[in-house]
Formats: C-alpha cells, structure tokens, sequence
C-alpha cells in the first residue's frame, strides 16, 4: 500500500471553500511546506481550523481564508501574529474558542457526535460571541447545566511528523503530539508531511509504540518534505527559526509582504529551502525539547 504523493498532488485535491484542518500548535510541528503550497496554489475561500502560528497569517496575508477557526494565534517567540493582527482588525470572519473547547470539538467530529459536554468555555464571553453554541442540562440526578461543543467537522486535515512508511503509519519523536490525531479524526481526508519516509520495520528503531501517533487508516497520503516544518519547530530535530519568524513578522505592509512571497513563496520546497540558507543552514538551528 503506497500513499506516497506530491505537495502538488496533495493541494490538487483540494477545493475552494474547504474546511481544513491544520496541525502543530502555535509555532511547533506545523505542516509549513503544505501551507506554502496551498499559498501557490488558486484555491481560495476557505475555512481554517487550528491552534494556530505562522499557518493562519501566511494564508490570511496569501488571501486564502474566509473563516477562522482557532484556539489561539501565536509565533511563541512572537506573541500575536502581525498578518493575523490584519486580518482580524479588518474584520475576518472568525470563532474563538477556549483550546479545550477547539479539541472537544474535533473529538466529536471524531467520535461522529453531533457534539459533546464540556464545563469549559462556561463562565466565558465564548458564548456571547457565538450564540449558536448552546449549553445542555445532565439528565442525571446532579443537574449540571453544561456546555454542548458541537462536533468540528473537517473536509481535510494536514500534519507534520517525524517519520512515516508509504502506507501512512506516523511516528512523533518529540514529547507532544499536541491534536493532530484529533484532527485527523475529524477529517474525511487526511494528509501528512514528514521529514522522512522510512520502511515500516525501522518506525520501531527511533521509539517505542507510543511515537505512532497515526496508523494507516487516518491517513490518505503522505508527502516527503525534509525541514517541512520550518520555521517552526520540529522536535527533536530543529527549533523555531526565530530570525525567520521575526523577518516574516516584519513583512506586514504590502510591498514587504510581496518581497516576502517573491523570495520565499514563489518557487518550489527546493527553493524555499536554498533561499533560507540550505540544509546545512537549517542543520545549526538549535534543537528544542517542544
């Protein structure tokens, strides 16, 4: 079984106006190489779901999003995203939720729940800025009046990881996998990126089961792409590029965001890589334990 295919091939399959799914949190283990792509490439109108980085404002600055979905937007390094920041400020279409409310969701979507119980978000202004979220009383003796999440369904899902086999079993070799399976779960397509693609039998070599963090039957193809998480982190094989992050941060107004994406975004994963320094490069970049 070979689900071994392209970026190109992946973001083929896409459609405007999807729901998509994107894994890591903040700026940790985000499938950078596939929203790259999807920056390339002409689809548009789309909702994007994540405990978001550099992911979300590279696509709002690219034009690509029409619907946010998010626990939290954040470089880590950087608090707030700045090409975030824009969008929001000029008026984005968006949801907040607690991230415990965001991963309660996908675990519906998962599950396929039409939603499940959650004491979080309760007590919030979650509620008042999305009415459509409702609470629910226990049919048990207690009576607790809770939060009903509704189920996050996804059109597509796409992750990062370490390692997987053509068949699209996936290992995480860093201490957290944050949500990915949960996005994966919720996904009717998911598609991973990973900094190498090993045989089956050598998945086994780099950890003990609990790395595999997808089996093949969560994944409908899987794209090779070395550094693929840069500049975020990827666990533990390199760190945040914080100088990368700060010149993207800085590249807000239009004529920087267009140099931007004329150096970085405009030409192939091989470009990309040769314009932030090769893999040498890449290679210093301090590792991190996150």
């Amino acid at each position: 079984m070979d689900k071994t295919l392209t970026s190109q091939e992946l973001i083929a399959e896409l459609r405007d106006g999807m729901v998509i799914g994107i894994g890591g949190w903040g700026a940790r283990r985000k499938p950078m190489s596939l929203v790259r792509e999807i920056c390339r490439s002409s689809v548009r109108d789309l909702t994007i779901v994540t405990y978001g980085g550099p992911d979300v404002g590279m696509l709002c600055a690219a034009g690509k999003v029409a619907h946010l979905v998010f626990g939290f937007v954040s470089l880590d390094v950087i608090p707030l995203d700045p090409h975030f920041r824009r969008a929001r400020e000029a008026g984005l279409s968006s949801v907040e939720l607690d991230e415990g409310m965001l991963q309660w969701g996908l675990y519906a979507a998962g599950l396929r729940l039409p939603f499940l119980p959650t004491r979080a978000g309760l007590a919030t202004d979650v509620q008042r800025h999305n009415p459509q979220i409702s609470t629910i009383t226990s049919p048990y003796p207690d009576g607790e009046v809770l939060l009903a999440m509704p189920a996050v369904e996804l059109d597509v899902a796409i992750v990062h990881v370490n390692e997987a086999d053509a068949a699209g079993n996936c290992q995480v070799l860093g201490p957290d996998p944050y949500f990915d399976d949960r996005f994966c779960m919720a996904a009717k397509r998911r598609y991973v990126s990973c900094e190498r693609i090993v045989p089956t039998e050598q998945l086994s070599d780099s950890g003990p089961l609990q790395t595999m963090l997808l089996h093949r039957g969560l994944v409908d193809g899987v794209v090779e792409s070395r550094f693929g998480a840069h500049p975020t982190s990827c666990a533990p094989e390199y760190g945040i590029d914080v100088a990368h992050l700060n010149e993207y941060a800085a590249a807000v107004e239009p004529d920087a965001w267009a140099a931007y994406g004329e150096r970085y975004l405009s030409g192939s994963d091989a470009d990309y890589l040769a314009a932030v320094g090769g893999e040498d490069h890449l290679e210093r970049v301090p590792a991190t334990t996150f």
